[in-house]
């Protein structure tokens, strides 16, 4: 026999049904959060710090006195807010292209994509949006400069989708595409201010993202092993031990006897009575950051030199040191108290 549902049972049930409407909501609204947590961790600011090689270029222009005054350098900064744009765009095409490899590496399981916080799809729009936004922050350039910073960051773009599509697969060129990335930075960052750059500072821009690169393919084999680390980067079956630790070690050296000859170079800039170029006291910590790099590396403290460089606090010294000697030579410069 059926019975009519009394007002306890109606009130129950609207209370269960209310409860499970409140829990959807909440649930969508986690959602919704975690999301916008997972767009958030997409962009990687962290790697936006590579920014600083778009400012290298005008900086030392400024330090040599090839630019009028600091207010160009605002040029410059827009032009490094295009790269970050537009390398967080490139960022968000490779993590779509690598979801399933990314899901056998350690730290890369936890990125947005292959952990499942945002859909490919997702990922997909926010590059198309970030692509033009760094289109727009041309017109922060002056006019002359436009096309010619644009055209630039156009061959990064292409050059970032050609190595995520094709040269990541591809010993050492694929270390070379990455490596250029840097160098087109300083490229654009020299013509957003109307100065060129020297061929030191292209050498040492080359040679120290080759060393970057080929110290994370070291640093990959040494924390993960050479069969996981192929799981996680196709690419590593075609490195060895040996192959890399040669490449990182040979990449440093260049790069330390590039900077030396850009020391050398600018004897008579920063002499001090006696004949002593102030200038060359930057080697010592840029030779310490260097090598400690390596070192760290080479016993798989670190399986990434960007990580180190965030996390590692003597080589953050050493890249404080460095950074406030060549500003206080140069200021001394200006001031006129050195050169001949």
């Amino acid at each position: 026999m059926n019975q009519r549902p009394t007002n306890t049972d109606l009130e129950t049930g609207a209370g269960l049904e209310a409860g499970a409407g409140l829990r959807d909501v909440q649930s969508q609204a986690a959602q919704g959060g975690s999301l916008g947590l997972g767009l958030l961790r997409l962009l990687r600011i962290k790697q936006w710090a590579k920014g600083v090689f778009v400012m290298i270029g005008p900086l030392y222009a400024f330090a040599d006195g090839r630019l009028p005054g600091w207010v160009t350098l605002i040029d410059a900064l827009w032009a490094a807010l295009g790269f970050a744009l537009a390398s967080s765009a490139c960022y968000a095409f490779n993590d779509i292209r690598d979801v399933e490899a990314d899901r056998q590496h350690p730290r890369k399981r936890r990125r947005p994509i292959a952990s499942g916080a945002v859909s490919p799809a997702q990922a997909g729009v926010m590059a198309c949006v970030l692509l033009g936004l760094s289109a727009l922050t041309l017109l922060g350039l002056a006019p002359l400069a436009r096309p010619w910073v644009g055209g630039v960051l156009l061959i990064y773009v292409a050059n970032t989708v050609v190595y995520s599509l094709v040269l990541k697969h591809r010993v050492v060129a694929d270390v070379m595409s990455l490596s250029m990335g840097f160098v087109l930075r300083v490229l654009a960052g020299c013509m957003a201010v109307g100065v060129g750059p020297t061929t030191y500072l292209l050498n040492v821009t080359f040679f120290l993202a080759m060393f970057l690169a080929f110290g994370k393919r070291l640093g990959e084999r040494r924390t993960l092993g050479s069969e996981q680390a192929t799981l996680a980067r196709g690419v590593q079956a075609g490195y060895t031990d040996d192959t890399l630790r040669l490449a990182v070690i040979a990449t440093a050296v260049v790069v330390l006897v590039s900077y030396a000859g850009y020391v050398l170079s600018r004897d008579a800039d920063y002499v001090y009575t006696g004949g002593f170029n102030l200038l060359w006291l930057t080697m010592l910590p840029a030779t310490y950051g260097l090598l400690r790099c390596v070192h760290l590396v080479e016993n798989a403290r670190y399986d990434d030199p960007t990580e180190l460089a965030t996390r590692d606090r003597p080589f953050q010294l050493s890249a404080v040191l460095f950074a406030a000697i060549t500003g206080a030579c140069v200021l001394a410069r200006h001031a006129g108290y050195l050169g001949k």
